[in-house]
């Protein structure tokens, strides 16, 4: 395992060249080796056709001799020997011929001096008994033969045509084949070398976009029409992410200005009561009186803080241990009767109807989530009206957080929690969509709205943290309507 090959360390470019190359390595040697299949298989056929021709023309010889000759044996004999055995046209293959009887007496041979070059314990007749008509090949004297034995009556007669010429043309033809291929082999690489690195090109452009990256420069995009197609959805992702990028950087940004300007003023303020108060000597009623109004800018900044941790506590997710089964009938019930003495000063009624079932979730966050809209809708809720908090249970297909980015598989059950109220002034959708901006306030003179501006951020990031959703919509400018979207247990 030490020695396995590991691709992260290969560039993609050698990666590839090296799979081309090996791909037509592969491919030439199938060429090879059929080509010099093919061309061995052409001489074969050729070699053979030649010596079924050869032995046709001496059967046909033979045969005139028997019937122009009317002697003995050894007259025949003699007519053999006399004889061309072959057919003139024959003899441009340099073929051979040895004409023996069955003792294994050689008769004649064509041309003479090839008897000569037979080994001293060459045996026709045995030759006979293991080929029979059947072409073979034959060593004689350090050279190659194709060969085919007939027989005609008393006589064996061996044709043999020299092959030492296919295959020295075979051999320089392998050697010529063999160097075409390799240089057809240098030349494919180089150009799928070149190819790859062309077409890689283009990633260059991305790599120097995101050299260049810096809070200063997040606004660079890459021009997608510039790159190849394949290369499109890779620019389009990547101009996708710079987009989300900036704006977290924006966002991130922004909540630390808000947060050291939200800080500002509460620690400039108990340091200007501290520096009042040491000034002089006071008797205890001012101490004790500005003790107290130290006391209420703590308070102030330790909710300012704990909804800052909680707020980067949720945006991490729920872990496992968090998540159970919140029963919302009992949770909405508790907390419309908490509200409900809180509301009875302003005439302030609740209506709470439909269908609240059980949902998944930690039942301490989906406390805090409901507890700020409802003291929320409280606040903005005009005098002597009602709020009406209404449940019911919806099909989604689509992912929870609004985007169609991934489908479900399975169609998922939701509970839909709407919250009402019909508000003191007219109010925009534009303006409503800013309220779940960190430390927006909407109305800052008032006095009852002296919050932190962190209620619906904290709102939307426990919905978040379900996998749910949050929704504000403004109905005919008066009724401010907010939509909660939970999973179902």
């Amino acid at each position: 395992m030490k020695h396995r090959l590991d691709n992260r360390r290969l560039p993609l470019l050698w990666r590839t060249v090296f799979l081309l190359t090996v791909f037509v390595i592969i491919s030439q040697v199938i060429i090879y080796a059929w080509v010099q299949r093919s061309v061995s298989g052409h001489f074969e056929q050729m070699d053979s056709e030649i010596l079924t021709h050869a032995a046709f023309n001496l059967r046909r010889s033979i045969n005139n001799v028997d019937a122009q000759t009317k002697s003995a044996a050894a007259s025949k004999s003699q007519s053999l020997t006399s004889t061309n055995h072959l057919h003139s046209s024959q003899r441009d293959y340099d073929l051979k011929t040895v004409i023996a009887n069955k003792n294994g007496a050689l008769l004649s041979s064509d041309p003479t001096s090839f008897a000569n070059d037979l080994p001293s314990d060459f045996s026709l007749p045995q030759l006979w008994q293991v080929y029979r008509d059947q072409q073979f090949t034959v060593e004689i004297k350090n050279r190659n033969y194709r060969a085919i034995i007939i027989e005609h009556q008393e006589l064996l007669a061996l044709i043999v045509l020299p092959i030492d010429v296919h295959h020295h043309y075979l051999i320089h033809f392998n050697r010529q084949l063999s160097m075409i291929l390799f240089a057809i082999t240098l030349l494919l690489v180089s150009v799928a070398a070149f190819s790859v690195y062309w077409g890689f090109a283009p990633l260059a452009t991305i790599v120097q976009k995101m050299k260049r990256i810096n809070p200063e420069r997040l606004d660079e995009r890459i021009t997608v029409s510039d790159m190849p197609l394949e290369l499109r959805s890779l620019a389009q992702s990547y101009n996708s992410m710079m987009v989300k990028l900036e704006s977290n950087f924006e966002s991130l940004s922004r909540f630390s200005d808000n947060i050291a300007h939200e800080l500002r003023t509460p620690i400039a303020t108990l340091s200007t009561q501290t520096q009042v108060m040491l000034n002089k000597p006071r008797d205890g009623n001012e101490y004790i009186e500005q003790l107290h109004h130290q006391h209420d800018t703590l308070e102030q900044l330790s909710a300012m803080i704990n909804n800052m941790l909680l707020l980067a506590k949720t945006q991490k997710g729920l872990s496992e241990s968090q998540i159970g089964n919140v029963n919302t009938e009992r949770l909405m019930t508790k907390l419309v009767d908490y509200y409900e003495m809180l509301a009875e000063d302003r005439e302030i009624t609740f209506e709470k109807s439909g269908e609240f079932v059980t949902v998944v979730g930690d039942e301490g966050l989906l406390q805090r989530l409901f507890a700020n809209l409802l003291s929320n809708a409280i606040y903005y809720a005009a005098s002597a009206s009602t709020i009406t908090v209404s449940a019911t249970i919806i099909t989604s297909g689509i992912g929870l957080d609004g985007s169609k980015e991934e489908a479900l598989a399975a169609k998922q059950r939701l509970l839909k929690i709407v919250l009402t109220n019909r508000l003191d002034k007219p109010l925009e959708q534009s303006e409503a969509e800013k309220l779940f901006e960190r430390f927006y306030r909407h109305d800052k003179t008032s006095s009852q709205h002296s919050g932190t501006g962190l209620g619906l951020s904290i709102v939307r990031a426990i919905a978040h943290a379900h996998k749910g959703k949050v929704n504000i919509a403004i109905k005919d400018e008066y009724y401010f309507e907010v939509t909660v979207e939970l999973l179902l247990a």
